[in-house]
């Protein structure tokens, strides 16, 4: 039987991990193992995960925040290289109804028999009051007929995608062997773009319609630097701006490329306009840098040390859902050291 790891990343929020710990513990289909990636919180997250969940999740406690696209690289390094045939990847904010891994599975065991070719299945989220949110793009490529392929398995509840986000999305072993990880010097805000636009150059993943899993704190609405609001967030807007024009340097026509660089220039010259001059200069900022952004792509068997943190693992817990689990007394205080902390390159 195929080994599933679920992955999840986390950082200051351990009121929310705790609710996406019981949501992944209470699925229909056990996970083979749990890790938990800590971004380097200082809310007392690693001591909650000692105490509650020790025995049961692998915690790997990064010695600085590496921000989304550094967490992602590292979990799906970690289960890459500790053996997973197959990596459940999700948020902290991410709650899974009990049978979206379930779904999950059974969607990639119809692909399988019908011989589709698939890089990812992924959930389909939702808010807390029943809106759609977090809507992938559509994979549009044409049959040998001509006509956009994306209905084949619509009888299936089954869509076809080239984009998504890390939602509760499952992936197989052999996506991360030929395309890597995310793209870790991207920070924040766009690296899951970036990561299943380059997986899907040959084959769709697909949304699983019967597999369900909640975006908690979505009700926002979309990400934008116009209806920011919040002084903390502002000025990583920076790099979703430089992030969004390199996505679209490397995975859309030159055209589309050209109209995104234009239309953040207009929204550049809108914001000075309406005087918020500081939103302006992030976006400016943002458009500048994605000049000069060559980012590096990591294999998935790369050595977590480039990252460039230290890494510690707090406990090494039994396989997830079997019997002999350690408590929380059993898990020893003391961490162990991971990897050695190196300069980034």
């Amino acid at each position: 039987m195929a080994k599933i790891f679920a992955f999840i990343l986390t950082y200051n929020r351990k009121d929310l991990l705790e609710r996406c710990l019981a949501a992944v513990f209470a699925q229909t289909r056990a996970c083979d193992r749990v890790i938990v990636v800590d971004n380097g919180s200082s809310d007392g997250t690693d001591a909650m995960l000692r105490e509650k969940w020790g025995g049961r999740v692998d915690t790997y406690v990064l010695s600085k925040n590496v921000g989304a696209a550094g967490g992602f690289n590292a979990g799906m390094r970690i289960g890459y290289q500790e053996g997973a045939d197959f990596l459940w990847v999700m948020d902290d904010d991410v709650i899974p109804a009990p049978d979206a891994l379930e779904k999950l599975i059974e969607a990639d065991d119809l692909l399988e028999r019908r011989g589709v070719p698939r890089s990812f299945v992924i959930s389909s989220a939702w808010t807390e009051d029943d809106r759609v949110t977090n809507v992938p793009k559509i994979d549009t490529r044409h049959n040998s007929l001509g006509y956009e392929n994306w209905p084949l398995l619509l009888e299936e509840k089954l869509v076809p995608l080239i984009r998504s986000t890390f939602i509760s999305i499952l992936l197989p072993r052999a996506t991360l062997a030929e395309y890597g990880v995310p793209v870790s010097d991207m920070f924040i805000w766009g690296e899951d773009s970036e990561f299943t636009y380059r997986i899907t150059k040959k084959h769709p993943g697909y949304m699983v319609a019967d597999s369900k899993a909640q975006h908690l704190r979505q009700l926002g609405g979309m990400i934008s630097v116009v209806t920011e609001t919040n002084p903390a967030r502002l000025k990583y807007h920076r790099y979703l701006i430089r992030n969004q024009i390199y996505v679209a340097r490397v995975h859309m026509s030159k055209l589309d490329f050209m109209r995104y660089v234009i239309r953040r220039l207009q929204l550049v010259t809108r914001l000075a306009r309406s005087g918020a001059w500081k939103k302006a200069g992030i976006v400016a900022m943002g458009l500048m840098d994605s000049f000069t952004f060559r980012p590096r792509i990591e294999t998935a068997d790369t050595p977590l040390s480039s990252l460039g943190v230290g890494v510690r693992r707090l406990a090494f817990g039994v396989a997830a859902g079997q019997p002999g689990a350690a408590t929380s007394a059993d898990v020893a205080a003391t961490p162990i050291d991971f990897s050695r902390k190196i300069a980034r390159g």
